[in-house]
């Protein structure tokens, strides 16, 4: 058998394991494929109106429909290119014994494994931070080589992006955290319909929160089923130990996320920056993982999450792996979510 065949690469990537992708398993759970270079998604324009009092006698009144916005982005596209190294068969593989127990047969298929596995790892934490954007601006910046810098608006209320200042900071005194937890809640209720239950903080954030007395005193740490997470598992993340779930108060779920990357500049930066809290609506943000054609023909020009291949340049002698995928991820209910920088 090829392992370098299509057909193998592919399935062979399916079956590594996830990097952590806790953003996108809470509130992206779902996936839209668009045989299309672009990607199409709609903004609900309608408000709570009420239906109108008239005599059983006249005609009805007519009400004209609100509607809704189609809007479309032709997403950047990824390819992560690597070369193969011709020398992996002869060199001992990480986590092998010295002097070697393997095969170069079998050196090849580990080191094959592992160039895959960290080409997955990538595409899933570049879809991760573009979670973290959306879900914290309600926008997501693309932004590439020959691709021109293109901000991706989801028409998020601007009440649900908060910076508290001055006395207003949690930590000050006076402040009640759990008061302002109720108040965003009833906010996104307000602008959305949709109850949220779930907040997301970094550790700096959870540190002021977690200090003040009335949270002391309500906080219970008991793990109930509100918490579980129904992803496909084919997407889900398997290290998502970066995210701890730290308690519960009424019928809000508390969670501390404390993830890293380094951005396209060789920056390290946090998933979150600090002192961010994040609230949203698991299911009632109807977040979706959205991807456009892969342009490729040996992909058949069909949509899916990623497609990967390979092939041999003669002289010099050169493997090469590539990678290929068109992501953006929506929440098509962008008003379901909040976020605050609360110092």
């Amino acid at each position: 058998m090829d392992i370098f065949s299509t057909h193998v690469l592919n399935r062979v990537v399916e079956h590594l394991e996830r990097p952590a992708s806790f953003l996108l398993d809470t509130f992206f759970g779902s996936v839209q494929t668009e045989d299309s270079e672009e990607i199409h998604f709609d903004i609900d324009k309608s408000k709570p109106r009420l239906a109108p009092f008239v005599s059983p006698l006249v005609a009805g009144k007519v009400v004209a429909n609100e509607g809704y916005e189609t809007k479309s982005f032709k997403p950047a596209y990824v390819k992560d290119k690597r070369r193969f190294d011709p020398n992996a068969p002869l060199k001992r593989a990480i986590g092998e014994t010295i002097g070697g127990s393997l095969s170069p047969m079998q050196r090849r298929e580990a080191a094959l494994n592992r160039a895959l596995s960290n080409q997955l790892e990538n595409l899933t934490r570049r879809e991760e931070v573009m979670a973290s954007e959306a879900l914290r601006t309600g926008k997501v910046t693309v932004s590439g080589d020959d691709y021109p810098t293109v901000v991706v608006d989801f028409q998020r209320d601007p009440a649900l992006t908060l910076a508290l200042t001055g006395g207003t900071r949690w930590g000050e005194t006076g402040i009640n955290v759990l008061d302002d937890i109720e108040d965003w809640a009833a906010t996104v209720q307000t602008k959305s319909g949709a109850a949220a239950r779930t907040v997301i903080m970094d550790p700096l954030a959870w540190r002021v929160f977690k200090n003040n007395d009335k949270v002391e005193r309500l906080l219970d740490i008991r793990r109930g089923t509100g918490n579980t997470l129904n992803v496909d598992p084919m997407l889900r993340g398997q290290g998502n130990d970066k995210a701890r779930y730290v308690g519960s108060i009424g019928d809000f779920d508390f969670y501390v996320y404390n993830d890293v990357y380094v951005d396209d500049d060789g920056v390290t930066r946090q998933m979150l920056p600090e002192y961010t809290v994040i609230m949203g609506s698991r299911g009632q943000l109807e977040g979706t993982r959205c991807y456009g054609v892969i342009q490729d023909e040996k992909a058949g020009y069909r949509a899916s999450r990623y497609f990967t291949k390979s092939w041999l340049e003669e002289d010099p002698a050169v493997r090469w792996l590539l990678m290929q995928s068109a992501p953006l991820v929506v929440p098509y209910r962008p008003n379901a979510c909040l976020c605050a920088t609360v110092r």
